[in-house]
């Protein structure tokens, strides 16, 4: 029982959980829950994306994962490293095989962009400063463009998929941050080991205020309701300024931990946001 969980935790069940409800909420925006057989087969394609790119993710970061991580399954040796590496293969040619059986645009998305990004991600983009942040950036925004792609309509998705992509910026920066000890061990270029741990923190607070201050434009606008704004603000706002303001009191690896895992529920306090706003 005990290698079976850790199997399942190797892939992340939350962040599944998350890349799942995303599709879900696309398809009730977009009012085309009856399109039941598309949107599950979107859903399909981006769980067995995100379940297999985690589990890449796991087998290429065993040295980080070391010293950032030694909780993790393969760390802990519950689960073997050719058999995560075998495990994500099945996932991505699974994904990828419902990926074939949806629109043109859809499957462009998922085998054109988001399965390269995923694999190349993990082997050579993450060490490099900024890259590999903007790259898992635009996989979470992508999401939402992928399922209105296959629901035939991206237009409605864009903000959604910005405001994805902005606090995924702001959590990947901090994140790390909070990871700078390992990385720099195995020579990672990531930007707070290229730039520093302060001007690291400067910039994921500038992206905070950025992301924060768009968040209210679809208020503003009119696009989304007063649910949208009560959980933006309070779901995402506060976790955007508190990491503007642990720059300007502490800007340490010890705080960058914290508001790592506190913007992690700011996602999906958007998500949330993004659904409730559009009834």
């Amino acid at each position: 029982m005990k290698k079976l969980l850790a199997h399942i935790k190797i892939m992340r069940p939350l962040n599944l959980i998350i890349s799942a409800f995303a599709v879900i909420i696309t398809a009730s925006i977009l009012k085309k829950m009856d399109q039941t057989s598309v949107w599950f087969t979107a859903l399909c394609v981006v769980v067995f994306y995100n379940a297999a790119a985690n589990t890449i993710n796991d087998y290429f970061d065993q040295e980080t994962d070391r010293i950032n991580r030694p909780t993790r399954p393969l760390i802990s040796g519950n689960v073997k490293p050719q058999t995560a590496l075998f495990l994500a293969i099945i996932l991505f040619a699974i994904g990828t095989i419902f990926a074939f059986t949806l629109p043109f645009t859809a499957t462009f998305f998922a085998v054109a962009i988001a399965l390269p990004l995923m694999i190349f991600y993990s082997i050579m983009f993450k060490g490099m400063p900024l890259v590999g942040n903007f790259i898992i950036a635009m996989i979470l925004g992508l999401t939402f463009l992928f399922a209105g792609a296959a629901l035939q309509d991206i237009k409605t998705m864009i903000v959604p998929a910005l405001l994805a992509f902005g606090l995924t910026i702001v959590r990947e920066l901090v994140k790390d941050i909070s990871d700078v000890e390992g990385d720099r061990k195995v020579n990672l270029r990531t930007f707070p080991i290229v730039a520093g741990i302060k001007e690291a923190w400067i910039l994921a607070s500038v992206f905070a205020i950025l992301i924060g201050v768009y968040a209210f434009v679809p208020y503003v606008t009119g696009k989304y309701n007063h649910l949208y704004i009560f959980f933006v603000l309070f779901g995402v706002e506060i976790p955007l300024v508190l990491t503007v303001f642990s720059t300007m009191k502490s800007p340490t690896i010890i705080t960058a931990k914290r508001i790592a895992q506190l913007l992690k529920f700011s996602t999906i306090a958007g998500v949330f946001a993004v659904w409730l706003g559009s009834i």
